[in-house]
């Protein structure tokens, strides 16, 4: 809470010095925190079938989602903005956390094939990194019933996160060697890489408030205008360096490593808390290459997932059996 608090407080400081727009981080925080709070609860009393109704919303929201948006569509590679591969990456992570929760055998198939078929909706619906990013969190959860020291699999997540962080860092900044930055460039389309090279311009003139939350579509303005842009840089952690300076980047980096610490920390069962762990990584990846956070029903789904796999279910805390 005083982490979320701080991201609250630190947005509406740089908008103050700089007549910036705090709505947009001010409603991600809170959908962050109902969505954990919810997630704890329904966690606690239902420790599979909340994972089961999310999967299926999550699921059914990434299908729905060009539908339901109203703002631009970057769909390739990353889908409508990122928020059907974080979607489904999401939806993925709760339906293997609710396999590894049951005891029943045939309910823990039949929720991995839901898992494998949202691997394949991401196919069906064009997107690559949200079929891509389901596959690799059904692997880590397939994976995750044989480790047995959580912490080790966690801290190799968070290098995974800094890593593809610090390569787009890196692209925006040109110093990448030739062939490994057209390839990737190829990739993420240059019209992001110059969005992002804005981004990293503005951060270095404004490292201390940045430009202020909202403003990078005012002042970002290097990169070509196409029909579809948005006023975002596609980056959340480049667009946190333009807008709110270095202080935003460290508390966005710090929320990611208190909820690998919470799920460190979790009374449920390993499988459960690496499933989780493997999902939001996913997200974290995502997020660093898009605007999937822009979305409200990304980060509610995130801080669901995240409450869920920290929850302590009812029938383990030590309920009083007195009437």
């Amino acid at each position: 809470m005083m982490l979320l608090g701080a991201c609250a407080g630190w947005s509406l400081i740089t908008a103050a010095a700089h007549d910036g727009r705090p709505e947009g981080m001010l409603l991600a925080v809170l959908a962050v925190t109902a969505g954990h709070a919810v997630g704890r609860v329904s966690g606690a009393l239902l420790p599979v079938a909340a994972p089961i109704a999310g999967a299926a919303t999550a699921l059914a929201l990434a299908v729905a989602l060009p539908g339901l948006s109203t703002g631009p569509r970057y769909a390739a590679p990353l889908g409508p903005a990122g928020a059907t591969a974080a979607l489904l990456a999401l939806a993925t992570g709760a339906a293997c956390g609710a396999a590894w929760a049951t005891p029943a055998p045939e309910l823990r198939l039949v929720l991995r094939l839901l898992a494998a078929g949202t691997v394949l909706s991401g196919a069906a619906l064009g997107s690559a990194a949200g079929c891509a990013a389901s596959a690799a969190v059904l692997s880590c959860s397939l994976a995750a019933g044989a480790v047995s020291r959580r912490g080790v699999a966690l801290l190799g997540l968070a290098v995974a996160a800094a890593l593809v962080a610090g390569t787009t860092w890196a692209l925006a900044a040109d110093v990448l060697p030739g062939g490994l930055a057209r390839v990737l460039e190829g990739r993420l389309t240059g019209h992001r890489v110059a969005l992002w090279q804005d981004a990293l311009r503005l951060a270095g003139r404004n490292r201390g408030l940045g430009v202020g939350p909202g403003r990078f579509g005012e002042l970002g303005g290097t990169a070509p205008q196409i029909p579809s842009a948005d006023g975002r840089p596609h980056s959340a952690l480049l667009q946190l360096a333009a807008e709110q300076g270095l202080v935003g980047v460290l508390l966005f980096v710090a929320a990611f490593c208190w909820v690998l610490h919470a799920l460190w920390r979790s009374p449920r069962s390993t499988p459960v808390a690496l499933t989780a762990g493997a999902s939001l990584t996913a997200l974290a990846v995502l997020a660093t290459v898009s605007n999937a956070l822009s979305f409200t029903t990304v980060t509610v789904g995130a801080g669901l997932l995240a409450g869920m796999a920290t929850a302590r279910p009812w029938a383990r805390a030590g309920a009083d059996p007195r009437p």
